[in-house]
């Protein structure tokens, strides 16, 4: 297995060496000037004429960009899906199940009604001062509506903020991570921004400088960490997460990886840890988490904490742990360690995804880079105003003795006691097919199984010239209309197959999903047995 590691280690290193070895031009200031001399006009004909755009004409990071999420079978799906509303017989199921992603709401997840009261009332104030809103809204919404709007510059959400975001939402946002963690939060450290999406790319665009500087990013990851680099012009540095111990994180392999890397030439800026982890689910327990403190700290790299599931937790003996309280309960403070920690309305139990709210809080940085990092999110001018609402609501949520305070508790209850009984059934599903096994699904919304696939469906996708998983859910999707993701498009061991399935679709829909995936399978490797 660790030869696999290292191997796999330098080969991804060359390749992103190699994919990136092209001339730049050196400037002697900041930008370069046009010429002055004027264009000679030619003859030429349209006919013969190349495009102006073409795939070896543009940036060849984009090219190798890649985001399996939505890549090759979710496009299948969407065509499926059209020949579906325009023949309602044409395949042998009468819905496409989006299992690819995590988007709570398009599989029928409702929206949390204070949250989404309070929004409500502050992109349309003036029924606030009408008499019927009183029996429509709760007090608590109609308050906490009154209290943001007074927050925003003009009341008008249709109007760009600071570029970090609201500064009452942000003071809002630090009271709730001091309150989680029991440490101080300031919220000048705070960055709000259009889903966590964009603070990661900040960061990298921040952080790499050239092919020669390196993120460590877990195998599986999420592929948003690769496109990013890829897009960035860096390389990353893979580090393996043990799938035998739950998918375990272990600071041996991140001290091998650091070395082959760096004895490469590479230069790693960065650690990023996924936690509960996407797409494998695993929650990290508090002792890890002070070792990845630690081993950032003595490296000098860079924690990047990715915790937007921080409240999908689903097993008793788990309990999540941001970075920063880790770190500060470790006595190490601004001084000691970089971090920056990435939050999303997208994920947890309020699955805004469209909203498009998150923000990152950034410590350990000096002024003088502060004001870089201000720099590049001012050039966005500033994230949406109805993500910067949730993310504040969402960090700060209806508290004992207001009037939502029993319907809040309610609704985010019944949600993630849901998505645990979803999780549960679908794991013991998986692990009843054959050759596949499948790790505990302890957060996050997704499962991860793998899949010990014949010798002739290997040779078969071969034929085909697609991965031997990516085979295996194009062929799911066809027979079932059930989506979900290769295993390869978030990186795996050489030689292993998995594919990732969210827990997502709603509860009662489960024993259909289960039902049809046990079919296909036993079907499946039937065809290609012995």
């Amino acid at each position: 297995m660790r030869r696999f590691v290292i191997g796999s280690a330098r080969s991804l290193i060359e390749r992103s060496r190699q994919n990136y070895q092209f001339q730049r031009p050196l400037l002697s200031s900041s930008y370069r000037l046009l010429s002055s001399t004027p264009a000679v006009d030619s003859p030429s004909s349209s006919s013969t004429m190349s495009p102006p755009v073409a795939l070896n004409t543009i940036n060849p990071k984009v090219i190798e960009c890649e985001y399996a999420v939505r890549g090759e079978i979710v496009n299948l799906a969407q065509k499926l899906q059209e020949e579906i509303n325009t023949k309602p017989d044409a395949h042998p199921f009468e819905e496409i199940l989006y299992c690819n992603i995590g988007n709570p709401q398009s599989l029928g997840q409702h929206p949390i009604t204070f949250f989404r009261e309070v929004l409500a009332l502050c992109d349309h104030p003036t029924i606030l001062d009408k008499s019927e809103t009183q029996g429509l809204f709760s007090a608590d919404s109609i308050e906490r509506a009154w209290k943001i709007l007074d927050q925003i510059p003009g009341r008008a959400t249709g109007a760009y903020s600071h570029s970090q975001g609201i500064k009452g939402l942000r003071d809002t946002i630090a009271a709730g991570i001091e309150a989680r963690d029991g440490f101080p939060a300031d919220p000048n450290d705070i960055f709000l921004t259009d889903g966590a999406s964009p603070a990661v790319h900040m960061m990298m665009q921040l952080l790499i400088r050239s092919e020669k500087d390196g993120i460590l990013c877990p195998i599986p990851q999420y592929p948003l960490y690769s496109a990013s680099i890829a897009l960035h012009g860096g390389t990353l540095v893979p580090y393996y997460l043990d799938e035998a111990t739950g998918w375990g994180l272990e600071v041996s392999e991140l001290k091998k990886q650091l070395e082959t890397s760096r004895s490469m030439g590479i230069t790693v800026r960065a650690l990023v840890v996924i936690n509960p982890g996407n797409p494998t689910g695993q929650v990290l327990a508090e002792e890890n988490q002070k070792a990845i403190v630690e081993f950032c700290k003595q490296e000098g790299l860079v924690l990047l904490a990715d915790e937007v599931y921080q409240e999908n937790v689903y097993v008793p003996e788990k309990k999540f742990h941001s970075f920063k309280k880790v770190s500060r309960s470790m006595g190490y403070g601004e001084k000691d360690l970089s971090l920056v920690s990435f939050q999303s309305v997208s994920k947890g139990y309020y699955g805004e995804c469209g909203k498009r709210g998150g923000y990152m809080e950034v410590t350990g940085f000096g002024a003088d880079v502060r004001e870089q990092i201000y720099k590049v999110a001012s050039v966005n001018l500033c994230s949406n105003i109805s993500g910067q609402i949730l993310a504040s609501l969402v960090m700060s949520p209806p508290k004992v003795g207001d009037e939502s305070y029993e319907s809040y508790g309610a609704e985010r209850d019944g949600i993630l006691s849901s998505l645990a009984r979803r999780a549960k059934t679908l794991e013991d599903a998986f692990n009843k097919l054959e050759g596949v096994t499948c790790n505990k699904a302890e957060g996050a919304m997704y499962l991860f199984p793998r899949i010990d696939l014949p010798e002739k469906a290997i040779k078969a996708a071969e034929a085909e010239k697609k991965a031997p998983d990516a085979y295996y859910c194009q062929r799911l999707l066809t027979a079932t209309g059930i989506v979900v993701v290769p295993g390869s498009g978030f990186g795996q061991v050489p030689g292993t197959w998995h594919f990732r399935c969210t827990i997502l679709p709603q509860e009662e829909k489960i024993p259909a999903i289960v039902t049809r995936l046990t079919d296909f399978h036993k079907s499946f490797m039937d065809e290609f047995r012995g």
